[in-house]
């Protein structure tokens, strides 16, 4: 990601890179302490000095040699520390008096960040890198699940096929964005040393597109963060980071202070789109169950591909407008697939429960798509009958009154009474935290708007079995 910056270069060694893996996350918690470390960090010291001058031992990789950067070596000692006391040197790194480390304390505020500090250390502290960075653990590169297309036996099952051909996001794409994470995990270690950052959604859960954005998760701990405190002061100090030291190879970086804040930022290189978020561990999660159901029947990809293509076309697939997130379109996707007569998805929740449990620790989620084997359906609908049956399901045969999309229990079931769900037009749970992933949704308009295109769409497609009466294949191809 930055093939120039002297802060920008690999966190390992041409021969180690490919060991370090974007699931590898220790189930260590981050400290009260190292959080407002970060703070003093970006506003009081060199970033690069942030980096221990030892060598660390990952796992069983051999030990790697991490300095300084070479802009600041053989430096002088800044002038003020000429006159500490040869023991305060030391003490920077190497405190006996350090305070103990508090798990799971939320970030302090403004108010209370003036009394976290060693007094005599207040200006050029820097936390002990040593004890915080935990170890690697070495995870190959996870590559695609090779399957085997469908065969297409009609011309619109054809040109289902050809678009997803055309359009699906390719392993270059993928390891353009994995560069650009690892690259990125390693400068925002120098904030939070302790921290993993994850690629989660359409780019690693089988669904992207060669022009999917990127979405990043920065894990602090695996346990909630608030997300109007903790995760707004992270994403300030990681945002001056990007602005102040990565100016040069990340373009256009912004604060957005949502519901739940990101950062939104364009990579020069890749010139891939990326949102980053901070603690949103049910999206890492949905990330290896969602991948699970893409390689599970190789209709559901191509499926899924086109139903988003079609949805983007048509202005009911961005939920920062009140209409459908890609998600929940996925969700409602699987839930059509796992409700017909004879089923082409089954709840793998319910079928591997132990690989699915949101108790798994985090560097483990990787591995469940993997235990799961390809399932044998016996409906042997085309892609381009599953298409049309889709749009046919949604416009006339779900109840969107009173029903709710569960691909968890893998049927509708009927809408829970609690508040998440009062007076809501669409209704579609999350399969691990039981939230509504379409509360966008929430004015009558958007939701007539998305109704009356499924009508639309449906009476066109079953008169003329032609995708491009739906959505004209050249400029979805032309988009990717």
């Amino acid at each position: 990601m930055f093939p120039n910056s002297i802060l920008g270069r690999p966190p390992f060694t041409p021969n180690h890179q490919q060991q370090q893996n974007f699931f590898a996350l220790s189930p260590t918690l981050y400290s009260h302490q190292q959080l407002i470390d970060a703070q003093f960090n970006f506003q009081n010291a060199d970033l690069s000095r942030a980096v221990t001058l030892q060598q660390l031992t990952y796992g069983n990789v051999s030990p790697i040699q991490t300095s300084t950067s070479p802009l600041f070596r053989g430096r002088k000692r800044l002038s003020d520390e000429k006159n500490l006391p040869l023991d305060g040197k030391r003490q920077r790194f190497h405190s006996p008096h350090q305070e103990p480390t508090i798990v799971n304390h939320i970030v302090p505020l403004s108010g209370e960040r003036r009394y976290s500090m060693p007094p005599l250390f207040h200006t050029h502290y820097v936390p002990d890198i040593v004890r915080c960075v935990p170890p690697f653990r070495e995870i190959p590169f996870l590559e695609p699940r090779e399957i085997t297309l469908p065969e297409a036996k009609d011309k619109l099952s054809q040109q289902i096929l050809e678009l997803f051909e055309a359009c699906q996001q390719q392993v270059s794409d993928l390891k353009k964005k994995e560069l650009c994470r690892t690259q990125l995990q390693r400068e925002i270690q120098l904030l939070f040393p302790q921290s993993r950052l994850f690629l989660v959604g359409s780019s690693l859960n089988g669904f992207g597109t060669r022009s999917s954005d990127g979405d990043l998760c920065l894990v602090i701990k695996e346990e909630p963060v608030n997300q109007k405190t903790e995760a707004r002061h992270i994403l300030t100090l990681v945002h001056k980071h990007f602005c102040t030291r990565l100016s040069g190879y990340i373009e256009r970086p912004q604060l957005i202070r949502a519901k739940v804040p990101i950062v939104k930022f364009r990579d020069k290189v890749s010139c891939v789109e990326f949102d980053l978020n901070v603690n949103n561990i049910v999206g890492i999660r949905n990330t290896f169950l969602l991948r699970a159901y893409a390689y599970l029947e190789n209709r559901v990809r191509p499926l899924v591909l086109v139903i988003k293509k079609w949805a983007s076309h048509h202005d009911i697939n961005d939920a920062s407008r009140g209409t459908l997130s890609s998600y929940s379109l996925v969700l409602m996707v699987l839930h059509y697939l796992q409700t017909l007569p004879e089923p082409i998805l089954p709840s793998i929740q319910k079928i591997y429960p132990e690989s699915f449990s949101p108790a798994i620790q985090l560097h483990l989620v990787h591995q469940a798509p993997c235990n799961v084997p390809p399932y044998l359906s016996k409906n042997e609908s085309s892609l381009g009958d599953l298409l049309l049956g889709f749009l046919k399901y949604y416009a006339t045969e779900f109840d969107w009154n009173s029903q709710m999309i569960s691909v968890r229990e893998a049927k509708a079931v009927p809408r829970p009474d609690g508040i998440e769900w009062r007076n809501k037009y669409i209704c579609v749970e999350e399969p691990f935290d039981g939230t509504n992933t379409a509360r966008a949704v929430h004015e009558k308009q958007k939701f007539d708007m998305i109704k009356d295109q499924f009508l639309k769409s449906w009476h066109r497609l079953k008169n003329k079995r032609d995708l491009n009466s739906i959505l004209p294949l050249r400029a979805a191809i032309l988009k990717r």
